[in-house]
């Protein structure tokens, strides 16, 4: 039987419930007081958040346009606000709340989006203003191809401090972390496009300040040897010399003399030593003493020399570098500076200038070679009279030759040690790296003596296990299609040099090398899985596995280097050698860098 509570002990329980209710209204309003303190803080952070990065596009539309008194007070206005909003994610309540699972996503994920735009407008955005017009190509860029070499001078000590900075703030806006909340989300992808494109401007002006000056002639003049190179006919660096020209710079002036086609050219130069694995790699083709095959290596530095090793022989003078482009790098240009106008009134534009050049010429002129040549010399000329005349838009120039340089398309080699140390390190370099990290570059070297790679299509997968041994298998396949069609060819276009195999006519016969990670060895090559026999050799570290095949009109054909390679760390590279075609790129490959 219950015992019956007295008078006293009722009360007391009464007095123990009311002190539990009310501590639990204490608590709630404390934790409604929390949420709703992080609700407010929350929309000022993402307001002042938003008008930083608002002021900070502002700042760098003013840098660009060369309006420096607007662009600092602009990138004040963003120093600002950022600051604002480092002051809401810095607190204690918002850092506690960001480390909730999954819930405070949102909060971290803000966190460190303000920490990266406080860091753009401090360390970036307010050092550049004093780049002042370097950072502006409508004040870089002058008329008649004059480079302000003053301008760019002037403003290398902040450019490379800046340059430094932003590249460190694209990698941590890269690495910030996703988060369910949409709105969050979205403000992330907007941020890294933001920080990536300022990346890209300051570290290109940057790299302009470090090599321009001295290779566009502040301290002499220097003269360059320009090849022009036709990728329906494939080499390492792209395409066969069709023809060149000599670009002379003093002072930042630029002009473009002796512009020839290749019959200008040798077969029969006296030899230049690159090395006993080149010589093993190549020396067979003879690339130091036939102009046809001084670029079959995809290592740009190794044309350059050859290029001005062969214009030495031929004219005496001995250039200070080389510079290659295709003519996918002339439709970029085209299309900012609007069409050209040959001497009979066609129309050269963006959009025919390739198919033009690397395919209908082989019609038009069947039957005349040398006028076929005489065409494309006048199409290079006219080229050049409107790049040395008055361009309208500078900046949309830059991002073409940007986008030609990303892609291959427009390579340079100086004779300058250091300013070659620093375009190695860009993509302008077109070098075959000497480190051990992943690699599989691909290179079709034409050996059909025709045009037929206008019509080739590439489609290239990079494969390897996992990280857990010293060695593990990769596979690197490439599908090869002739995509040649229905039609009739000339022997020039479709047909071959030297059909020792008997290939029908439209059969593209092709010299294909793998240029392997360091240390990788072949287990086994397959040709649409059928093995067969690769050559072996060695480029600055690389192994290189060749093999030859031909590849029938309209059809495909698939080749598997099936490899051991060492377990490397660094991300995995697969450079593409620039073609016609915009080759399909799967990669799949862990990044084994420990950490």
């Amino acid at each position: 039987m219950r015992r019956r509570l007295s008078d006293e002990e009722i009360a007391a329980q009464r007095r123990k419930r009311r002190r539990v209710q009310i501590g639990c209204s204490v608590g709630a309003l404390v934790v409604v007081g929390f949420i709703g303190w992080l609700g407010y803080e929350g929309l000022q952070a993402k307001s002042n958040l938003e008008k930083a990065q608002d002021f900070a596009t502002q700042a760098k539309d003013a840098l660009l346009a060369g309006d420096t008194d607007r662009a600092r007070i602009v990138a004040g206005d963003a120093d600002r606000y950022a600051q604002n909003a480092q002051s809401s994610v810095d607190s204690v309540p918002w850092r506690i709340a960001g480390a909730v699972p999954f819930l405070g996503s949102p909060f971290d994920s803000t966190r460190q989006m303000t920490t990266i735009v406080s860091g753009l407008t401090e360390q970036v955005l307010l050092p550049a203003v004093d780049a002042g017009s370097a950072v502006s190509p409508d004040q870089l860029i002058l008329d008649g191809a004059r480079i302000n070499l003053a301008a760019l001078r002037d403003a290398a000590p902040v450019l490379e401090t800046t340059s430094a900075a932003i590249s460190n703030l694209d990698e941590q806006a890269q690495n910030v972390d996703s988060t369910w909340l949409g709105l969050i989300d979205d403000a992330r992808v907007d941020l890294q496009e933001q920080v990536a494109e300022l990346s890209g401007l300051l570290n290109n002006t940057s790299l302009a300040a470090q090599i321009a000056p001295t290779m566009l002639g502040a301290d002499g003049p220097r003269s360059y040897f320009v090849g022009f190179q036709t990728n329906a006919e494939a080499r390492g660096t792209g395409g066969l010399v069709g023809g060149f020209a000599i670009l002379r710079a003093e002072n930042g002036a630029v002009q473009v003399d002796d512009l020839a086609s290749n019959r200008e050219l040798r077969t029969d130069y006296e030899s230049l030593d690159l090395g006993p694995d080149f010589d093993r790699a190549y020396g067979a083709s003879r690339p130091t003493s036939d102009f046809r095959n001084s670029n079959v290596s995809p290592h740009f530095p190794y044309a350059g020399q050859i290029w001005r090793h062969m214009w030495q022989q031929e004219s005496g003078e001995r250039v200070d570098g080389a510079i290659a482009t295709d003519p996918v790098a002339l439709s970029y240009v085209l299309d900012v500076v609007g069409p050209i106008t040959m001497p009979d009134g066609e129309k050269i534009t963006a959009e025919n200038v390739v198919e033009l050049t690397e395919s209908t010429v082989y019609t038009r002129f069947a039957t005349n070679n040398q006028a076929r040549k005489d065409y494309l010399q006048t199409v290079a000329a006219e080229v050049v009279r409107k790049l040395t005349g008055s361009i309208n838009h500078p900046g949309s120039l830059l991002e073409a030759l940007g986008r030609a340089v990303s892609e291959g398309r427009l390579a340079v080699w100086s004779a300058d040690s250091e300013s070659q140390k620093v375009i190695e390190s860009t993509p302008l370099g077109h070098t075959v790296p000497d480190d051990s990290a992943p690699y599989a570059g691909l290179v079709v070297n034409n050996l059909g003596g025709n045009k037929l790679d206008y019509y080739l299509e590439r489609k290239i997968t990079y494969s390897a296990g996992g990280c857990d041994d010293s060695t593990r298998r990769s596979l690197v396949s490439i599908q090869l299609k002739n995509n040649l069609p229905d039609g009739d060819f000339t022997k020039y276009v479709a047909g071959t040099f030297d059909n020792s195999v008997g290939a029908p006519f439209g059969t593209n016969i092709i010299d294909l090398g793998l240029l392997a990670t360091q240390g990788a060895q072949l287990k086994k090559v397959t040709i649409d899985g059928t093995s067969t026999i690769a050559f072996v050799n060695t480029e600055r570290g690389h192994p290189l596995f060749s093999v030859q095949l031909p590849i029938p009109r309209g059809k495909s054909v698939e080749v598997t280097f099936d490899l051991i390679e060492p377990t490397a760390p660094g991300d995995a590279r697969v450079p593409i050698q620039p073609l016609i075609d915009n080759p399909s790129v799967e990669v799949s490959v862990p990044n084994c860098t420990t950490e």
